[in-house]
């Protein structure tokens, strides 16, 4: 599903990760708990190639980031779902496009985008809010329409930074519990979080990192 082997990631201020090596295995739910700068974010940047390893390699399914080109990233990286913590949703477009964009840029035709975006929207309890426009949403709203857009295209895994870090508790909770309703369909879940009581609640395997080790 996932392993990464000894992987460094390097920058110039001299942050970064090294010798970082775990594996998350289908269906598993896994929280990667650090406080902020412990390189989580570098952790999750280098699964999907937007960092390579210096040092190490990376498998996601049958890529390993050792042969894959330039060309196969964006294939790589049809394989994750991916949440970040500030959304980044489009503005001038509304829920249901927000999410549908994924399949476009992938040439999934029309109707099979409709169903799996209206799929993808009741699974985030959102089905009412296709046509809105996220500056229409609440945080926790423009959140679930993220996590809609990460599991549109049935990833293997779904990375999550931070997916709860500028939600109060409530909402925090609500997303937690729409993740793990995720999970229970055979979704993989790698969720970095500073939170470690919230990784505590929940089912899951616990793995530490600080100073871009883990611990």
């Amino acid at each position: 599903m996932l392993e990464l082997h000894n992987v460094k990631v390097s920058y110039p201020t001299g942050d970064g990760i090294q010798q970082i090596t775990f594996k998350v295995n289908p269906g598993e739910v896994v929280f990667l708990v650090g406080p902020s700068g412990a390189g989580k974010s570098t952790v999750l940047k280098s699964i999907f190639l937007e960092e390579r390893p210096s040092e190490g390699h990376i498998i996601v399914g049958e890529y390993n980031s050792l042969f894959v080109s330039k060309q196969d990233i964006p294939y790589l990286r049809r394989k994750l779902g991916i949440v970040f913590q500030d959304f980044k949703l489009l503005n001038d477009r509304d829920v249901f496009r927000n999410i549908s964009f994924v399949l476009e840029v992938v040439g999934v035709r029309g109707k099979v985008i409709k169903r799996k975006v209206l799929r993808a929207l009741a699974d985030v309890g959102l089905s009412h809010k296709s046509r809105k426009y996220p500056e229409e949403l609440s945080g926790g709203e423009q959140q679930r329409v993220a996590i809609a857009r990460a599991i549109v295209n049935e990833p293997y895994i779904l990375l999550a930074d931070e997916p709860t870090g500028n939600l109060d508790p409530d909402t925090a909770a609500e997303i937690m519990n729409v993740l793990m309703r995720i999970n229970m369909r055979g979704t993989s879940i790698l969720m970095a979080t500073h939170n470690f009581a919230l990784a505590k609640s929940y089912d899951g395997r616990i793995i530490r990192i600080e100073n871009g080790q883990l611990i």
